[in-house]
């Protein structure tokens, strides 16, 4: 049976109310929520619910993270607030039936095209990760070396034997300037590559793919870029995989991407063909030169791809499920959202390292700015949590400075709590504070004078 929560008090209200129903019911029996406009309020002659379109899909890409397994909606709800649901919908389910099959039912057979189908082509061995790129070889060799393939623990030198990857974004407007001169500062550090979001948070920026070419050309340095599924069918999707491999960016983050929400275009659709798993599953083809058919492929790709996992997940056991999938379909490295809990992040690494194939992880670092700023990522952003201690300890000195000073000590202390065990941190600097990610990782011989020969001179 199905158990639901339906009515009052709008989406953060039920919320919370639906995520302890999963907690306590885990897998027992599916949670639905149908939550109501919010409280309304009194305009004139009218009685006005206050809950948006943009704020319900919010609250609705929560509900389906925490496991709720249908969103609806109660008083006060339009066709509006419904789509918004189904964007948040498509995200989760990848674009696909995701309707459980009944205990018994018969298996239906795929529905197949009636032109005369190519005979099957033959997987070629995948290139190995130390000759696919530069990022690559690095990883494989500290993975190997100083990790001894994750079964052993060791505490890194520097820059020659730990990953440093810092997010840098486009600018809004048509300069690539300010993220090339920050890239460049960043790799005068020491820093090995940067990473570029694929329209983070659903806002309009300049093409990732635009931006590392740019850095690429003009610093000489290899990029990640984040492929995301929102924006592109499977069509769109491809044709970018290739055209972006001929322009030599193979390093990838592959995500599912957030839905469209409050930002420029709330209202934009969203695609989702495709999930993160089966987008990994479809460059693993073209690794193994094989088309998303199944077809002998023109060429053999050797792409580098990270995925993104969730430490803090409110659903914990459908992440590192999910997690489980996404290797099994390719992904060669996890990048973890920031964590500031150390128990959250010793879990997972010990959950990681007992997974069939275990894989190198980069710990990801978003140091806070502000006691503010660490009340809003603990109350706001869904899979954060920012214990009640650090944000205690950003309470204490408020913001400015000694804000930026102290939630630089607070990702400096995590990071050393595990330093020893992933193949190096993923730092994601907030309001444009690119030097408090030098600051996080000084002490490992980054921004010194030969962090750069130390971090190019290593094999």
């Amino acid at each position: 049976p199905a158990l639901g929560r339906v009515g009052e008090g709008g989406p953060a209200a039920i919320y919370d109310v639906a995520e302890e129903m999963v907690r306590a019911l885990g897998s027992s029996s599916p949670v639905i929520a149908c939550p109501n406009a919010g409280h309304p309020k009194r305009v004139g002659h009218r009685n006005i619910y206050l809950a948006t379109e943009e704020y319900f899909l919010v609250y609705a890409k929560r509900l389906f993270k925490s496991g709720v397994r249908m969103v609806g909606g109660c008083c006060g709800t339009k066709p509006e607030h419904i789509a918004s649901v189904a964007s948040a919908a498509r995200m989760f389910g990848g674009g696909a039936d995701v309707t459980p099959v009944p205990e018994g039912a018969p298996e239906i057979a795929p529905v197949t095209s009636k032109k005369k189908k190519a005979e099957a082509g033959v997987a070629q061995p995948e290139i190995p990760l130390s000759d696919r790129t530069s990022l690559s070889a690095k990883v494989a060799r500290i993975w190997e070396q100083r990790l001894k393939g994750g079964t052993a623990k060791g505490a890194p030198k520097g820059p020659e034997d730990f990953i440093v990857s810092v997010e840098v974004n486009p600018s809004p407007g048509l300069s690539c300037e300010k993220p090339i001169a920050t890239a460049k500062m960043l790799r005068e550090a020491g820093v090995d590559v940067v990473n570029i979001a694929d329209g983070p948070r659903a806002t309009v920026r300049m093409s990732n793919t635009a931006l590392a070419e740019a850095m690429q050309r003009e610093l000489g340095t290899e990029t990640i870029i984040h492929v995301c599924c929102r924006d592109r069918n499977v069509l769109g999707l491809m044709s970018d995989l290739l055209g972006n491999y001929s322009r030599g960016l193979h390093n990838l983050v592959v995500i599912t991407g957030d839905p469209p929400k409050m930002g420029d275009f709330p209202k934009a659709t969203a695609v989702f063909d495709l999930d993160s798993i089966g987008l990994l599953k479809m460059i693993h083809g073209l690794n193994v030169g094989l088309d998303p058919a199944g077809n002998q492929f023109a060429g053999q790709a050797k792409y580098f791809c990270a995925t993104g996992a969730e430490p803090g997940a409110v659903d914990y056991e459908r992440e590192m499920r999910r997690l489980k999938e996404k290797i099994a379909a390719g992904a060669d490295m996890v990048m973890t959202q920031p964590v500031y809990d150390g128990a959250v992040m010793r879990k997972f690494l010990d959950d990681v390292a007992a997974f069939p194939k275990p894989v190198p992880v980069l710990f990801g670092l978003c140091p806070l700015v502000s006691s503010r700023n660490a009340e809003f990522l603990h109350n706001e952003v869904p899979g954060m949590s920012v214990p009640e201690n650090v944000r205690a300890r950003m309470a204490a000195v408020g913001g400015g400075p000694a804000g930026v000073a102290e939630g630089v000590a607070i990702a400096k202390e995590l990071l050393d709590q595990f330093k020893d065990e992933v193949v190096g941190c993923y730092v994601m600097p907030q309001l444009g504070k690119y030097e408090a990610a030098i600051d996080i990782i000084r002490h490992m011989g980054y921004g010194a004078e030969d962090s750069v020969a130390r971090r190019d001179g290593a094999k």
